[in-house]
């Protein structure tokens, strides 16, 4: 059977599939074993195997269940909520100051933890009645909480980025130094937005009632809520840049600043590590087995020749290479309405790659706006992921539909700050080379 054949029939079974809802990493292993046999015969997946085997064997791998569990105690621990009674008591007598102190809390969140997750279901828990309590539109405190929960997507040390360095074979301390400042720039940029819209329609976020303001000792004295936090991420990221841990390395010792706050907190427990690990469980498989499968199903894209073709194709285009960008990038969030964010890094990440680097772009770059992608893919109505993690605490009288409305401005957000870093490059790559110039 003809190679392109074979790629064709790759292919349409991948969609066919994935709009079945059949699981990622059976679709891609089962494909890529089927197409192995119809090409070379049965011996050839010993192939499949050692390649499979070279893949689990990464010591880079083993970054991901520790920055898993660190970020499944620390959920488990009274930091949050001692997080947003800080935010309440500082930002609540400012118009949207609840919508701006959960875009806070979800930047210190994904600092602490890189996992979306979390901060969603804390902050649909914590955050969201008190905005309703006081009269908050409920659209812009749902898109606040979507929006700023996908922080973790971008901002390290996050899960989704060490996955996506992996593919790249990006060192990964280099990613997360890339992710700081485009992370702390969209995190700005949601908090000028919701100051900007409270401004100009002050019904939209009213203020409270406060006959005796909040004395400035008390406020001070919630700013203790800050200390664990801060203790977790200097001893991650820290330990990064100071050169004394690999990201690997740091993420032991965040796992071991995550059951220090929780000692702290009086949460740590049997039942609580228990829990815990359960999670780890649970999340890393489903990582690992969606990277067997995309490590097999990319094995065989590449042994038959695909990746050549398409690299040849692309440079024999006579279209501007900035074109040939966006529309990875519109592919991208395509992908995001129908695939998680590893499944996406793990299938297209060993296709796309050859191009930006044939194109002259600089993988490291291209690697902050795939995860900007990710963040909109996230929040894209209908099948966004962090719709789906607020629809499960919503209060009632509050639908999908909401939802829906709130997120829209905040992907036009990102729309404009993924232009944003296309157009100035150095925004992402100027804190990564300087840490590294610092480092000889």
């Amino acid at each position: 059977m003809e190679s392109t054949l074979i790629l064709a029939f790759m292919f349409l079974s991948l969609i066919a599939f994935m709009l079945s809802g059949a699981g990622l990493a059976f679709v891609l292993g089962a494909i890529a074993f089927i197409s192995t046999i119809l090409l070379w015969g049965p011996s050839a997946l010993i192939v499949a195997v050692l390649n499979t085997f070279e893949t689990m064997t990464s010591e880079s791998l083993m970054a991901i269940p520790l920055y898993v569990l660190m970020a499944s105690i620390l959920q488990k621990s009274s930091i949050i909520d001692a997080l947003y009674d800080a935010m309440e008591t500082w930002f609540s007598g400012v118009n949207g100051g609840l919508a701006v102190g959960t875009i806070a809390i979800c930047t210190l969140l994904a600092a602490m933890t890189g996992v979306v997750g979390a901060a969603v279901a804390a902050m649909g828990i914590l955050a969201l009645p008190a905005m309703l309590s006081r009269g908050y539109y409920p659209p812009l405190a749902l898109g606040a909480i979507c929006a700023g929960g996908t922080l973790g997507i971008l901002i390290p040390p996050s899960v989704v980025t060490i996955v996506y360095a992996i593919t790249a074979q990006i060192s990964i301390g280099k990613m997360f130094a890339a992710g700081i400042v485009p992370g702390i720039i969209l995190a700005s940029a949601y908090v000028l937005y919701i100051l900007v819209r409270t401004w100009l329609n002050p019904a939209l976020a009213p203020k409270p009632d406060q006959s005796v303001p909040i004395p400035l000792r008390v406020k001070l004295s919630k700013l203790k809520s800050l200390i664990l936090p801060a203790f977790v991420v200097v001893g991650v990221l820290g330990s990064i840049y100071a050169g004394i841990a690999t990201p690997t390395e740091a993420a032991a010792v965040g796992v071991l600043g995550a059951a220090i706050s929780a000692i702290v907190t009086r949460r740590l427990s049997a039942s609580m590590l228990s829990e815990a690990a359960t999670d780890t469980l649970r999340v890393t498989a489903m990582i690992l087995w969606i990277t067997i499968g995309a490590r097999a199903f990319i094995s065989v894209f590449v042994a038959t020749g695909g990746a050549d073709s398409l690299l040849g194709f692309v440079e024999n285009l006579e279209a501007s290479r900035w074109l040939i960008l966006g529309v990875m990038v519109l592919v991208l969030v395509f992908l995001g309405l129908f695939l998680d964010e590893i499944g996406i890094i793990l299938l297209c990440v060993p296709v796309f790659l050859p191009i930006i680097i044939a194109l002259d772009f600089d993988p490291l770059w291209f690697g902050v706006l795939f995860m900007i992608t990710a963040q909109m893919a996230y929040i894209t109505p209908p099948f966004g992921y962090t719709l789906f993690y607020l629809k499960g605490v919503l209060p009632e009288g509050i639908g999908i539909g909401q939802v829906y409305r709130g997120v829209v401005p905040f992907f036009l957000i990102q729309v404009v700050v993924l232009i944003l870093f296309a157009v100035f490059p150095g925004l992402v790559t100027w804190l990564p080379e300087a840490l590294n110039a610092n480092a000889r």
